[in-house]
């Protein structure tokens, strides 16, 4: 295992340490790639490698900066198009086919996201180590975002109680490790198999996974902080029905 931030993790796949680096690295924040493709009529460009999360699993896409010899460009939309990643320019600018970009992330929000990515996922721990109850679905915003659980009911006391055990966790500064796991593993792995790990294409293998060191691990792609502590604070903002057996908490960052 390997903490994100500080070093790629030895059984990292090659070709995703190579062109995913949000998905060994969650703190690079600035990288440069040669462009692969342009889609002038899209105001597009695909690169060979980026730092830009391209959204997926409730998170969402990065936005910041891309620059090069003549020109630069914000990037206002990122996103995996079969085997291309996708980063939309505003502006009337584009690269040429024979330049190299320079990607910078808009930084606060990213970090703001691995915050919120962090929480839900220390909320999802929670309520599998107290409850032992699946997380249904969910979603997120910077700063902010919710879970469903199979709950049959949930009040707002339960909220508070949820909100004082997810603090509790952060304080604990637990640490946050990113490991490759084979799938021959990861099916055999309750704590992979209550988020439906099988659902995942077979030929994605290894799956990535994330572990927060005593209390959740699950196979995710998204970015994450070092430990638990920078989060910071988690507020349940509310609880809410969703259905029978599917129950919502919404939650933010402080």
């Amino acid at each position: 295992m390997a903490v994100p931030g500080q070093k790629v993790p030895d059984n990292a796949p090659a070709a995703l340490a190579d062109t995913e680096l949000y998905a060994v690295d969650a703190y690079l924040a600035e990288f440069d790639s040669p462009i692969v493709e342009i889609d002038a009529e899209q105001r597009r460009v695909a690169l060979r490698r980026t730092a830009f999360f391209p959204g997926g699993g409730g998170q969402p896409y990065d936005v910041g900066t891309l620059r090069w010899a003549d020109g630069s460009a914000a990037v206002t939309r990122v996103k995996r198009e079969g085997p291309l990643l996708w980063h939309w320019l505003d502006g009337e600018q584009l690269p040429g086919p024979d330049d190299e970009v320079h990607g910078e992330l808009d930084w606060e929000r990213r970090h703001l996201t691995m915050r919120t990515h962090t929480a839900l996922h220390i909320l999802c721990g929670v309520i599998w180590a107290d409850h032992h109850v699946a997380v249904t679905g969910g979603n997120m915003d910077p700063g902010k975002g919710r879970l469903d659980f199979a709950f049959d009911s949930m009040s707002a006391e339960f909220g508070r109680r949820i909100e004082a055990r997810i603090n509790e966790e952060i304080a604990a500064a637990r640490e946050i490790v990113v490991d490759f796991v084979g799938r021959e593993v990861a099916d055999a792995d309750p704590a992979l198999i209550r988020i439906a790990a099988h659902l995942i294409p077979r030929e994605i293998d290894p799956l990535r996974v994330i572990d927060i060191t005593g209390l959740d691990k699950q196979a995710d792609g998204g970015t994450h902080v070092l430990t638990t502590a920078e989060v910071g604070s988690v507020k349940v903002t509310g609880t809410e029905s969703r259905g029978k057996a599917n129950k919502r908490i919404r939650l933010e960052v402080h």
